[in-house]
């Protein structure tokens, strides 16, 4: 079955990074009819600061100016919603640590996807690892589309994506992702990209390497030929192919050589439902992608 895209969760904090996943978040409620979430959430962790620097007065105004920062931007996000939108959007103001309360906020109002920048106030220059949008990824029971600040700038309900990369690895993480680009690349027809990695330098020094070599290209065309047939049932178009090498590297590779404009890919592998998103080769991909890259969690299963 399909999964359903009835509701879009987009966190904000008015920043540039978070306006160019609003606008990722907005066009996919458009083609998808779903309604849209804005959300912004005012930090207690700042709002709350050592008494003997803050207290009494400054402390409310520092309040003040916080709440209604939270709002100006959710009250931007949705304007723009609702200039492209013909389902309902709803704006939110909440207190509380960002990553808790966005989780929270989905479980509470039956998300289906979230949409949001990689990087807000932190800035441009700071690594994806110990950021909002990188603890929302370890910890979302719903697919997260995390959009890059390098991401072009798009005019909501016309941002199509031609070209869909899915990478798959054989395992069910990668199967629920699959799912997800399916029901993507149909949404907005889309041409879809398979790929699957060997990678050779795990083989180096092996006396049985041509053997392991040839197993797992074997398993690779298993796995390519499971998402053509899923994809053909679809009336998607499909194109595969086994790469080699490091598997995040083979599929920033491949986004590139194909002009792919969306990622899609599990945020857990064979390495287990267990394993945090840090370290694995989603993490590395969602860091180094030019393009939105959608995250889809084991709990989809």
């Amino acid at each position: 079955m399909s999964p359903a895209i009835d509701s879009i969760l987009v966190p904000t904090d008015g920043s540039e990074g978070a306006t160019v996943g609003a606008q990722r978040g907005i066009d996919l409620a458009a083609t998808a009819d779903a309604d849209v979430h804005v959300l912004s959430v005012v930090d207690t962790r700042e709002i709350e600061p050592p008494l003997s620097r803050f207290g009494g007065k400054d402390r409310s105004d520092r309040e003040q100016l916080f709440e209604d920062e939270a709002k100006r931007a959710v009250d931007s996000v949705a304007g723009l919603a609702r200039t492209h939108l013909s389902g309902r959007v709803t704006g939110t103001v909440e207190r509380g640590v960002p990553f808790q309360a966005i989780n929270e906020y989905v479980e509470a109002h039956d998300i289906d996807v979230v949409a949001m920048g990689t990087h807000g106030r932190t800035g441009l220059q700071r690594l994806l690892l110990g950021s909002v949008a990188e603890k929302v990824l370890r910890t979302a029971s719903v697919p997260v589309v995390a959009v890059p600040s390098t991401a072009d700038e798009i005019e909501p309900g016309e941002g199509s994506y031609e070209n869909i990369l899915l990478p798959t690895d054989n395992s069910d993480g990668a199967s629920v992702a699959i799912d997800w680009g399916m029901t993507l690349a149909t949404l907005y027809g889309a041409m879809v990209y398979t790929i699957y990695s060997v990678d050779t330098s795990l083989l180096s020094g092996s006396e049985r390497a041509s053997e392991i070599h040839g197993a797992l290209e074997r398993v690779g065309r298993d796995a390519l030929d499971a998402v053509r047939r899923r994809a053909r049932a679809a009336d998607i178009s499909v194109a595969g192919n086994i790469g080699s090498g490091p598997a995040a590297r083979v599929i920033l590779a491949e986004s590139g050589d194909h002009d792919i404009d969306l990622i899609v890919m599990g945020t857990h592998g064979r390495s287990g439902i267990d394993r945090y998103l840090i370290g694995s080769v989603t993490e590395t991909v969602v860091r180094n992608a030019d393009v939105p890259v959608c995250c889809v969690p084991m709990t989809e299963l």
